[in-house]
């Protein structure tokens, strides 16, 4: 009785445990299908999507992939769903498309809830051939996560231009009144983004004025189609003389990669046998010798799991069903007796050819773009110290070599004429230096209440008979007051906002806290020196 009673409370805990977790799974997500029945007979699927999304889905225990799969293309109201699959990862970190035939809890062994993701399973060779508007925005979505990630490489120009256009599809024409340098700031398009690039960008998106967010798309995945790693899934194998490679499966065939080199192709119609046994996998490739006459080749590889081995193969199968192939391979009716060699996996869904032949665009098919994430913008202090950082190489850059080393000189401060000449010879060696030529302030400026905001402090100056040391600051106009004379000084952000630059006027500095050290007066050739006095 006991016993029972304890097998029968248990069995209810856990139940009422899984309701709970469900319900929780459920509210967490964004979106959530229900479906009819109690939680014993109901399974939670949480899917992300492309835009950052979550999706919960309840079905029965015994559904199969093709029915969380059907249940996701129409949430999402996509026509062109081939180009598409659900992916996961086992105990093993290894990752699995899932298999619409099979039941989901057969294959996804963590959970419930059972998570997987929504990706691209195959990146269409010509994307004009892509009907669906809805479909472009979702590869889109795709190669600006595979670019980010750095799983799909790109050299700086396309980068720059593919993320202009995403600018423009997602924010519109470049308004001047409302978008400033630092909005790009906030996007993120690649991993390694430096300041450089978000200018580029800034400017690039300048041109794309008057395309639609659906021409835009157009012209980033155009762009982007002739990367050189565009489409292809990469699996790290290990060779025979224990070497490690990469093999890429691509629309034409098989690449194989040593580190980053391309050291062969393997098309499609030339590969005679592709198959797997626990982990190593057999290659058999037919080429024409030298005298024309077929020879085969047997490549094999080892990999770290079986299941990745497998996983490899049955990618392998659909790459090539998909690209190469009018139509699916129809799976013989009658089963094999008793023993069943090998396994017997096959792709079902339609080939690229079925899909762009058959579908057609619809007449109206509205969907929403969601927002791009955003991070903080730059604020104006780093930017002052990244720019105050290449002032000081450019500086150095500029610095004769053979010049003597600074020296220190005792003054007599009583003496005014030694430190008038010093100073005078400080500032013309300052107004030809060679970094500071480009930076001169124009003359129109210079405004009138300046001119007595001069005056003023050269009245002040001229009773203590001060010497004014030159100090520059990255974003501040200095102003040097000798015998009636004005010399400015200017250094900006070198082609970043000059709009942001400030105005004011050098105050005296302390007696005995200039060392004639590079860090007080920067802006001296070496062998000069200056000194303070208040």
């Amino acid at each position: 009785m006991l016993r029972f009673l304890r097998r029968t409370l248990g069995r209810r805990s856990i139940r009422k445990h899984a309701e709970k977790a469900r319900l929780r799974e459920a509210q967490r997500a964004t979106t959530h299908i229900p479906a009819a029945g109690d939680a014993k007979s109901i399974i939670t699927c949480r899917v992300s999507l492309l835009d950052g999304t979550d999706v919960s889905v309840d079905l029965p225990k015994k559904a199969k992939g093709a029915e969380l799969f059907e249940q996701i293309m129409y949430h999402l109201d996509v026509v062109e769903k081939d180009y598409f699959g659900l992916r996961f990862m086992d105990s093993a970190q290894v990752p699995h498309w899932l298999d619409v035939t099979k039941s989901i809890k057969k294959q996804v062994k963590i959970g419930p809830p059972y998570c997987l993701h929504m990706r691209v399973k195959f990146y269409s060779s010509e994307p004009n051939n892509l009907h669906e508007e809805l479909t472009r925005y979702l590869f889109v979505l795709q190669l600006k996560q595979d670019i980010l990630s750095g799983k799909l490489e790109c050299p700086f120009d396309t980068a720059v231009e593919l993320a202009s256009y995403a600018l423009q599809a997602e924010l519109g024409d470049f308004d001047p009144a409302e978008h400033r340098l630092d909005l790009v700031s906030e996007f993120r398009f690649i991993s390694d983004q430096t300041e450089e690039m978000e200018a580029a960008i800034y400017n690039a998106w300048k041109e794309c004025r008057g395309q639609t967010p659906a021409q835009a798309e157009i012209n980033y995945l155009n762009k982007a189609k002739w990367l050189e790693m565009y489409g292809v899934d990469m699996h790290m194998v290990k060779a025979r003389d224990g070497n490690e490679y990469s093999l890429g499966l691509t629309p034409t065939g098989v690449l194989v990669f040593e580190g980053e080199t391309k050291i062969g192709l393997f098309f499609w119609p030339k590969i005679t046998r592709l198959d797997f046994k626990k982990s190593k996998l057999t290659l058999v490739v037919v080429e024409d010798d030298e005298q024309g006459k077929e020879q085969e080749h047997t490549f094999v590889f080892h990999m770290d799991h079986p299941k990745a081995c497998k996983h490899l193969w049955k990618c392998a199968i659909e790459h090539h069903a998909f690209f190469r192939l009018r139509g699916p391979v129809q799976k013989s009716s009658t089963r094999s007796g008793f023993i069943r060699m090998g396994s017997r996996f096959r792709y079902s869904g339609k080939t690229e050819y079925q899909t762009t032949k058959a579908n057609k665009a619809r007449r109206s098919a509205s969907f929403e773009r969601r927002p791009s994430r955003r991070y903080s913008r730059r604020t104006m202090q780093n930017r002052g110290e990244i720019m105050s950082s290449r002032l000081k190489q450019l500086e150095i850059e500029n610095t004769p070599v053979s010049a003597p080393a600074r020296t220190n000189v005792n003054l007599n401060m009583n003496n005014q004429e030694e430190v008038v000449k010093l100073i005078e010879k400080s500032l013309n060696s300052v107004s030809s230096s060679p970094v500071l030529n480009q930076l001169k302030a124009p003359d129109e400026l210079k405004s009138n209440i300046l001119k007595a905001q001069a005056e003023a402090a050269l009245k002040v100056f001229s009773h203590s008979h001060s010497g004014v040391n030159i100090h520059l600051h990255s974003d501040i106009w200095r102003f040097v007051f000798l015998k009636g004379r004005v010399c400015d000084l200017m250094t900006t952000y070198m082609a970043y906002d000059i709009n942001m630059l400030m105005l004011g006027i050098l105050n005296a500095r302390s007696p005995g806290t200039c060392s004639n050290s590079p860090a007080c007066c920067p802006v001296l050739p070496a062998g000069e020196t200056t000194a303070h006095k208040t």
